[in-house]
């Protein structure tokens, strides 16, 4: 395939990815609303999206439907964001745009979902900047709820986060703290 070739095909990309967006913020229907976050979600998969997903804004777009009614439209936004934060230029502008406690918030998600996507984004924001937010009380709490839980996918998970984003003491001070005290952070329904 020839450069030329190669730029053009890039060139519909972008364009496919506009159109979506566009699509985004003038169609009425909420139908349709899901279907092009979903697959703008998709989109965010690709590294080769990265670039032009930042362009036409879409990681503003995916933080700013985490605090939407709809539990579809959380669950499509948290899933972008879990696929676009593993790069890092993504990363650093979901943390300086104040993207943890969004993310936070969807641990309490009845949405099996929409929880297993926000414990992995949360791994994968953790950077030594970002950990003390990451892996403040609350979330280790909720983390050593889901450790219990039935659905062994949610219980792996958890599992793996406080092992390995956790200290022990801050393990240890979760516990202790949550003997005394209700967590109030349902589990998602499986």
């Amino acid at each position: 395939m020839s450069q030329k070739q190669r730029e053009l095909m890039e060139l519909g990309r972008l364009e496919y990815l506009q159109a979506l967006v566009t699509e985004f913020q003038v169609t009425e229907s909420p139908e349709a609303k899901e279907q092009v976050l979903a697959n703008l979600a998709n989109f965010a998969y690709d590294p080769k999206n990265y670039e032009y997903l930042r362009q036409l804004q879409v990681l503003d777009l995916f933080l700013d439907m985490l605090t939407e009614d709809s539990e579809i439209l959380v669950e499509f936004a948290i899933g972008g964001l879990c696929n676009l934060c593993l790069d890092k230029t993504n990363k650093d502008y979901i943390l300086e745009a104040n993207g943890v406690a969004p993310v936070i918030n969807c641990l309490s998600s009845s949405n099996e979902e929409t929880v297993m996507s926000a414990v992995t984004t949360l791994m994968y924001l953790t950077t030594p900047q970002s950990r003390q937010q990451t892996t403040a009380l609350p979330v280790v709490e909720c983390m050593l709820r889901f450790s219990l839980s039935a659905n062994r996918r949610l219980s792996n998970l958890a599992r793996v986060f406080l092992e390995d984003y956790c200290s022990p003491v801050q393990v240890e001070e979760a516990r202790n703290l949550s003997k005394h005290t209700a967590v109030g952070i349902p589990l998602p329904k499986d």
